[in-house]
């Protein structure tokens, strides 16, 4: 059985998630808090393998607990369940020892799934989280980005320079250990940039800017 603990301010949510989980035949929910500072008087008396916590909360907020949760309870993994997934939130929530990120509109099987993953010391990301994450992975420092032309992204010229020495799309995939799908739409989104309709254009255009 996995133990789990509940934190949400909102009552109705925080009784529905108990009950929610209770209808997983693996989960026993051992607890619920209304903030931070209670969930961490709940572990004191009643240990849990993973918390599933709010972020925007009175008292103490997700992230201070999230924090404070790992460092005082190191066997205990949290799971964010919020409804924000601006990059700040996400950033804030992973730094403090988040094993996993999901929104309020996930199911009753995406939330079993990522505790289970938690307890097992994975991480379990909802999709627009895992987008965000990508994303902001795929994007060049300020600096690389204005040095950049026509508004190219770090991964399109990495594509464009691989173009350049002669790679295939299989061969770009491999190389930058993404999908073929994925090179073919960085492919098409540097190409709309720079005004290029083949690639051999995009090789001579490739060498002339230096890429």
């Amino acid at each position: 059985m996995i133990t789990v603990a509940v934190v949400d301010d909102q009552q109705l949510i925080r009784e529905g998630l108990a009950a929610l989980l209770g209808l997983l035949g693996d989960v026993e929910v051992v607890g619920t808090a209304a903030d931070g500072q209670a969930a961490l008087d709940l572990l004191a008396d009643r240990p849990a393998d993973v918390v599933l916590m709010d972020l925007r909360m009175p008292v103490l907020d997700g992230v201070e607990a999230t924090r404070r949760i790992t460092r005082e309870h190191p066997g205990t993994a949290v799971v964010v369940l919020t409804t924000y997934t601006d990059d700040e939130s996400i950033v804030q929530a992973l730094k403090a020892g988040a094993r996993g990120y999901l929104t309020k509109d996930a199911g009753r099987a995406e939330i079993g799934a990522a505790l289970r993953s938690a307890a097992t010391g994975q991480s379990t990301f909802d999709a627009r989280v895992s987008a965000r994450l990508v994303a902001a992975l795929d994007e060049p420092p300020p600096r690389a980005r204005a040095a950049l032309p026509d508004g190219l992204t770090a991964r399109e010229a990495e594509v464009l320079a691989l173009i350049a020495r002669g790679l295939t799309n299989q061969e770009i995939a491999g190389t930058l250990f993404i999908g073929e799908a994925t090179v073919k739409t960085h492919i098409n989104n540097a190409f709309a940039k720079i005004g290029v309709r083949n690639r051999v254009e995009a090789a001579r255009y490739a060498g002339e800017h230096g890429l």
